[in-house]
Parts: C-alpha cells; structure tokens; sequence
C-alpha cells in the first residue's frame, strides 16, 4: 500500500500542474500552436534527456538483469493487450481504429516517468525505459498500420530513429561500458549537470501539456459519451487487471520492480500520439483528443487504485 500513497502523492502533485496549464489555456498563455510545440519539445527534447540520464549511474550486472526482464515483460504485455483490444472494439464499428488505438497505447512517457521516478527512483525509470521503447517501435508499425487500416512497413524506420529509442539506446552502450558524461575532462559536470536539469523539467511541462490539452476538449459531452466512458474503462482499469493477473502468477525469479512498473505503465492514460495518426489518416482526431482528456482525468482516480492491486497481488 506504500505505493499507492506514493503514486496518489504524485497524481495529486500532477492533477494541480493539470489544473493550472488547463487554466493557461483557458485564459490564453497557452494557444492550441503552443501546445503542439511543447510536445515536441517534451517528445524530442526533455523526454530523451530524461531516459538518457536515467542510464547515467554505475554499471551493474543486477539492473541490467532487472532492465532485460522488463523488456521481456513489455512485450509479453502488449501481445495480451492487442488481442483483448480486438476483442473490445471490434473492426467495423464505427471509430474502432481510433478506441482500438486508445487502448492498446498508453502515455508511459508523460505519465509513466514521472510516476515512476517517485516510486522507484533513477533505477526505475531506466527499467521503464524498456517499456517505451518497446511502445515506441510496436506504435510506429502496429499501431500505425491499424489506424491506416492497411499493411504498411515503412513507418519502422521512423521508430527506430525517434528521439526516445535513440537516446535508449544510446543510454544502454554508455550504462554497459560504464561512460559517463562527468567524466569528460572538460566541462563534463556542467554537460551532465544541464542535461539534468533540462531532464527534471519533465513532469511539469508534460502535465502543463495535458492539461491544455485536455482543456481543448468539450468533457462534459465526452463524459456523457458511453463510448468514450468504456474506452476508458477498458484502458486504465480493465486490461490493466489482466496484466496484473499475468505478472501475478510470474515466478518469484521475475524481478517485482520489472513486474509492478509493466502494470503502471499499461494503467496510464491514452496515448497522445493517437491523435498524430488520426489527423494524418483521416480519422475521428476529436474523438482521439476527448479520449485522451477523459482518461488522463480518470486516471488520477484509477492509477493509485491500480498500483495498490499490483502490490497486493505481485
């Protein structure tokens, strides 16, 4: 149960930073433009950043264990949850690329990192980078090609060369051979020292960008959209249970630090880059951005609820 306070701790934190950049919109400090370019500041900028430096501590065969299990995991959650999501919200409905889409993807980036780091640290977010780029490589080609509603390789090399899998990887050839910034005869304290800070700017900035986001969107229509509310029930309480149950009945071998951020990472909210797909397939963008602001609001109720069914059950 310490965790779920920790997790209700930082989700009230997050819910205020919401609030005001929900307020910014509202009053006009933040326009619509000035959303979309904080995201990309966040997407390829402070978001790598953070990943980058989250491998910047000693080398350590037991972490790299614990970061190979979690890559395990990542992907063994996702080949649960696309299935199940077919199942959900089945092909031919109306918008079922767009719900579909909702509920596989999460925003392990925004949310996760920061949830993440308050419950486990420096330790935790370099595990958890195992899950996003895993999201990362499965949202460009997976996820890509089932919001185009056709077969299309090509995107795997824009996943590959996004900003988050580089950095990872990156990070990962400098954790294993023990390279670190400050160690650079000159200036490699202040190097490490900005890169750090720029990284901290994280769970601010990407809970200004929520809010504003959300603010765009019309929720008291989207709340009465039973649509829109079973999306959001599948994304943040229904699959999230289901990869808690799977990751319950994992040997005691399986790291539980692996385990427990796998399920987070699966109970955040939407992910933001549905509604990149959706204005550049044609689809329901509106109904993208209504999801994401319903369940980024609904799982600051949910996420600790989440997390304190994963400490009890693994």
């Amino acid at each position: 149960m310490d965790n779920a306070k920790i997790i209700g701790l930082r989700v009230l934190i997050m819910s205020v930073i919401l609030v005001v950049g929900a307020i910014a919109y509202k009053t006009k400090i933040i326009s619509k433009d000035g959303t979309k370019q904080l995201s990309s500041v966040e997407l390829n900028i402070v978001n790598p950043l953070l990943i980058f430096m989250s491998y910047q501590t000693e080398f350590d065969s037991e972490r790299l264990h614990g970061l190979m299990w979690t890559f395990l995991l990542s992907i063994i959650s996702f080949a649960v949850v696309i299935p199940f999501a077919n199942l959900l919200k089945r092909k031919g409905r109306e918008n079922f690329s767009v719900e579909r889409f909702s509920c596989i993807y999460s925003n392990c980036g925004f949310m996760g990192i920061p949830l993440i780091s308050a419950l486990f640290g420096s330790d935790g977010v370099l595990y958890l980078t195992a899950y996003i780029t895993v999201f990362n490589l499965l949202v460009f080609t997976h996820g890509y090609m089932m919001m185009k509603e056709e077969t299309d390789f090509s995107a795997f090399i824009k996943a590959v060369k996004s900003p988050t899998v580089v950095a990872t990887l990156i990070g990962l050839v400098c954790y294993v051979a023990n390279l670190k910034l400050y160690r650079i005869p000159v200036a490699g304290d202040v190097i490490s020292e900005s890169f750090q800070f720029i990284a901290d700017m994280n769970t601010p900035l990407a809970m200004l960008i929520a809010g504003a986001t959300a603010a765009q969107s019309s929720l008291l229509r989207s709340v009465c959209d039973w649509k829109i509310i079973t999306t959001t029930l599948y994304k943040l309480v229904l699959l999230p249970i289901v990869i808690i149950l799977i990751m319950s009945v994992l040997p005691d071998a399986v790291p539980e630090m692996s385990k427990t951020i796998v399920c987070i990472a699966c109970a955040c909210p939407a992910a933001t880059t549905g509604t990149m797909f959706a204005l550049l397939f044609d689809k329901n963008a509106q109904r993208c951005s209504e999801i994401f602001a319903i369940t980024t609001i609904f799982s600051m109720a949910t996420l600790p609820l989440i997390t304190a069914l994963a400490s009890m059950m693994i």
